[in-house]
């Protein structure tokens, strides 16, 4: 057994950076705060459905359409007519503020009825040159007065939320002038004093600083995605070489996250552009990539892509070196507006649904002396930042590029984007080292299959090879490793997995128990040091069982390492787990056509049963994300009077100009009340006002290809268990042998509200209920009253976690603190 091979600095400094924390994530989906297992009573509830009345609220979206900026027009507009205020819509963003009249409307529940899943922006967004003249923001302010509307809600990015603080600072010496000229009444001008404004920053180019996703961003990475999966079809066929260009003219992010959620050859970036060389360093790189076996090269390049000097570096640049130096067949594809397009994902509806919720609680808590702020995401937690705080970061990174300055723009992106683009470099970049570290790692999935294991496994596999480690392949989990299915893996043999759904290892839900003796055996013969077990509750189970087995099998004494996959998303320690976005898309995506049909057909509700196990969080965050009018789970109680309070609901919609529903049902949410029992009472009580159908999904919900959340997520988590693992291996070693039998060498790696975090299994014990599968708390529960009172149920909205207003520095440091 020998020592750690000695790397070359770069790949030494990726490889530490890269170990860091890479906390804030392309996150899934949501913004709260850990929740009771069981519904709780709020600790501390305002009584909400009274806060906004006597008040009006108008929302806007302007600049570039973005997916999802219809579910948070549509959430403020429900959530604001839920407190009691009157709500607008501004029709042609700034434009339909100058011009007044029918551009200005005020909206009612059924007019956001239907939007949830179309993409763009159904009230119009436009550029508008009025609006940057004071006449035309004085126009807007008596557009504004005469309506008594004092609280502005803009969706859009970093130039319309600029424009709005300017609007907010004049707001004053603008109904001065009005005042003086007559255009408004002293009564008018009194009574809209003061202007509150509250920011959502919509853009696909997630450009904005302070806010990990902005609302878009997921939507845009899916269409790209699904075109680099078409192309790389045909690319394979013909041995060609693609050169693909995305947007980003200032921004990277959408270029970086394509090139690590497809495994792409190179990358360019205006944010760090390549070295002086990169000529060469292409051309060689492409070349081992062919001589490895691959029969496509794939080049990702961001619209704004620059060199060291500031010279554009254009896709046909990269066309012409590639054919001129390797003679490869090479075609370019510009992506352009197709990027914008299409519905929006369940992420972008769950973050615009949840943006719109806390935009209203923000305007309606604001105060003459509250500035202007942005509703953000960091992590999976929503939070207020001062608006004008963010632009001026953001500006920061222009400024810094321009100045080439690129290592201080590359950190005001902030740390998310470091250590994306340190994985890159270290999968892209770095090959694996002549030295060998003497250590052998064992890969295997376990339990059901989950979209985005086999980028988990690719990484895991490609991480440790950087490292000088022996990588194994295990088929068919815990039970393989007992009979000996292990095979070693190499760097080639992982190549093109990032896209492909299931597992290509194979897996089962056997338990190591029974095969202590065969897997104690195997785990010598094969000399594994190490095991990275990548899988759903049967993967957590079966590590704690292996750690049981450590006190008779010395050869279990090896550092463990699980990797929660599974698309239930009920491993304790994780509030997401690789597969659950994929899962959660394809039901959305399904309820849309449902939803489709019914309204058709009129006077309709389905029932759709989902996956889950005895966790509801499939059926609460498809519920959220696809419209639904109920969603039953088993970690909230419900009896027949609920049942029947859900039919009444019903009967009084059909009554409106919406004449169609949706339930939601999880597979176990109660053994008595079936989805066939729910069915059927729905049927019989309907009778003569709506019909009914079900519809089972099924095990569809653990097919397709892997989400760019669930690629990128298991791409990085799979980078991290390898870094952890290999310290932990080198601090159990001892004269040669490894002997880890501590609680700390067993460890899940999950992500928690801003972080990612090593968990002992064993401490993780006593936040399980086994007896159900699933954590005794869940943070998702949260967002139940949210759907609740989208889908017009009177119930009251817990504010006892609301997002607090913090600054953008103080939150780039705590967050770095907890990396």
């Amino acid at each position: 057994m020998g020592a750690l091979p000695e790397l070359s600095p770069e790949a030494a400094r990726l490889l530490a950076s890269a170990a860091l924390g890479l906390a804030a994530l392309l996150v899934l989906l949501t913004l709260l705060p850990p929740a009771k297992k069981m519904a709780q009573p709020p600790k501390a509830c305002v009584h909400t459905e009274n806060l906004g009345a006597g008040k009006a609220i108008a929302v806007l979206t302007s600049g570039g359409d973005a997916q999802g900026m219809n579910a948070a027009v549509r959430a403020v507009v429900r959530v604001g007519i839920y407190t009691g205020a009157k709500v607008y819509f501004v029709h042609e963003g700034y434009q339909g503020l100058v011009d007044g009249g029918d551009n200005i409307k005020e909206a009612t529940w059924e007019s956001v009825s239907m939007m949830l899943q179309l993409g763009g922006t159904v009230i119009g967004s436009a550029r508008c040159q009025d609006f940057r003249t004071r006449e035309g923001r004085l126009k807007a302010a008596r557009n504004l007065v005469k309506r008594g509307i004092t609280n502005l809600c803009v969706i859009g990015g970093d130039g319309s939320l600029t424009g709005a603080d300017t609007f907010r600072a004049e707001w004053s010496s603008l109904l001065a002038e009005l005042l003086k000229t007559g255009g408004i009444t002293a009564e008018e001008a009194k009574k809209s004093s003061y202007l509150n404004i509250v920011g959502m920053v919509g853009s696909i180019d997630n450009d904005f600083c302070g806010t990990d996703m902005t609302i878009g961003t997921d939507s845009a990475l899916h269409r790209i995605m699904e075109i680099v999966d078409a192309i790389t079809t045909t690319a394979q066929s013909h041995q060609r070489t693609f050169v693909l260009e995305v947007m980003g003219r200032h921004c990277g992010y959408l270029a970086l996250i394509t090139s690590l959620a497809c495994g792409a050859d190179w990358v360019f970036i205006p944010e760090s552009p390549p070295e002086d060389d990169w000529e060469d360093h292409l051309c060689r790189r492409l070349t081992e990539t062919r001589l490895g076996g691959s029969r496509l090269n794939i080049i990702i390049v961001a619209e704004g892509a620059i060199d060291k000097h500031g010279k554009p570096i254009t896709s046909d640049d990269i066309k012409n070196l590639v054919v001129k130096r390797l003679g490869y067949d090479t075609r370019v594809t510009i992506l352009g507006h197709v990027q914008r397009g299409g519905t929006p994902s369940a992420f972008d509806r769950v973050l615009g649904s949840r943006m719109g919720v806390e935009a209203v609680m923000a305007l309606l808590e604001a105060t003459p002396e509250t500035p202007a702020c942005v509703v953000s995401l960091s992590g999976n937690q929503a939070v207020r930042l001062p608006l004008m705080e963010c632009v001026q970061v953001t500006k920061d990174v222009t400024t810094a590029m321009n100045e080439k300055r690129f290592d201080d723009a590359l950190k005001l992106r902030g740390r998310s984007f470091q250590n994306n683009w340190n994985v890159y470099k270290l999968l892209a970049h770095i090959r694996p080292p002549s030295t060998k570290s003497g250590y052998t790692l064992a890969v295997l999935n376990v339990g059901a299959p989950a979209a985005g294991m086999n980028a988990a496994v690719r990484s895991t596999v490609r991480i440790g090879l950087i490292h000088g480690h022996r990588m194994l392949a295990v088929h068919d989990g815990f039970e393989g490793l007992a009979f000996g299915k292990v095979e070693e893996i190499s760097w080639e043999r992982v190549g093109g997995w990032t896209g492909l759904g299931g597992s290509k290892l194979g897996t089962k839900r056997t338990l190591p128990k029974k095969y202590f003796e065969e897997i104690s055996a195997n785990i010598s013969s094969f000399g594994i040091h190490g095991l990275i077990i990548i899988g759903g509750f049967e993967a957590f189970t079966g590590s704690l069982e292996m750690m049981e087995g450590r006190a008779k099998f010395e050869e279990l004494c090896i550092p463990l390492c699980v990797i929660p996959a599974t698309v239930s998303n009920n491993v304790p320690g994780s509030d997401f787990s690789i597969g659950a976005d994929t899962a959660l898309n394809t039901i959305t995506t399904t309820c849309d056509r449902i939803k489709q049909s019914a309204a058709g057909t009129k006077r309709r509700v389905f029932i759709i049963e989902t996956m889950g196990g005895y966790c509801g969080y499939l059926a609460t965050l498809a519920g959220l994300a696809g419209g639904a009018d109920a969603a039953y789970i088993y970690e909230e109680h419900f009896n027949i009077r609920d049942l029947q309070i859900n039919v009444e609901h019903l009967t009084e919609k059909m009554k409106t100009t919406v004449k169609r529903g949706l339930v939601l049902r999880n597979e176990r949410c109660n053994e008595n009340y079936t989805t066939d029992f729910i069915y059927n009472l729905y049927s019989e009580e309907g009778k003569g006002i709506f019909d009914c159908r079900k519809n089972v999904l099924g095990h569809m919900q653990q097919g397709g290809t892997p989400t760019p959340f669930d690629r990128n997520f298991g791409t990085k988590m799979g980078a991290k268990a390898v870094a952890w693992i290999t310290g932990k291996i080198k601090e159990c070693s001892r004269h040669g042998r490894i002997f880890a039998n501590t609680a700390d060498s067993a460890c899940l790696l999950g992500m928690r509200k801003r972080s990612l975090v090593f968990q002992p299994v064993a401490e993780l014990k006593e936040q399980t209920d086994f007896e159900h599968r699933i954590p005794k708390e869940q943070w998702w529960l949260k967002l139940r009253p949210i759907l609740k009172i989208l889908a017009k149920y009177n119930i009251e909205l817990d504010t006892s976690e609301k997002a607090h207003l913090e600054h953008v520095r103080q939150k780039r440091i705590s967050l770095e603190s907890n990396i």
